[in-house]
């Protein structure tokens, strides 16, 4: 199986979740969110299709604390490649950014996840004071904690 991305940094964020995080930008969009960081991630025939299982191997040996942050572009565009990567990369921690909400995040996803960022990005909400979302509409969730509360 295939996915198609935009770009991966490997230098290390620390505004894409929680610690130093490898940061997985797919490619596509239709949210096409006034004032992205990202435009050029929107067009969905852009980017570079890769093998799943290349790409979670070239993440095991590049990212060595173990923490992917999966942004965009949309990434619930490409939910079956996204299943598959999670699979190989299942002893990492994960974050994912979806412009959807959370109840349009399907479950067999959901709950390979650690953390996960939902809401459109809203620039008239724009917002510096929350923790890894960029306007107050949006939500960051711990989803470890929900894993056990059988929510």
């Amino acid at each position: 199986m295939k996915i198609r991305i935009n770009s991966i940094d490997y230098r290390g964020s620390i505004v894409d979740g929680p610690g130093i995080r490898t940061v997985l930008f797919v490619q596509g969009c239709k949210h096409r969110c006034d004032s992205c960081h990202n435009p050029n991630t929107w067009e969905i025939d852009a980017g570079i299709w890769i093998d799943v299982s290349d790409l979670a191997a070239d993440i095991r040996v590049k990212s060595k604390n173990k923490k992917l942050t999966i942004s965009g572009g949309e990434p619930l565009l490409q939910i079956p490649a996204l299943l598959e990567l999670i699979k190989f990369l299942d002893d990492f921690n994960i974050v994912l950014y979806t412009g959807y909400e959370l109840e349009s995040v399907p479950h067999a996803l959901l709950y390979k996840l650690e953390y996960i960022k939902v809401g459109k990005y809203e620039n008239i909400k724009s917002c510096t004071t929350i923790s890894y979302v960029g306007s107050d509409n949006q939500q960051f969730i711990h989803i470890g904690r929900l894993k056990y509360e059988g929510c």
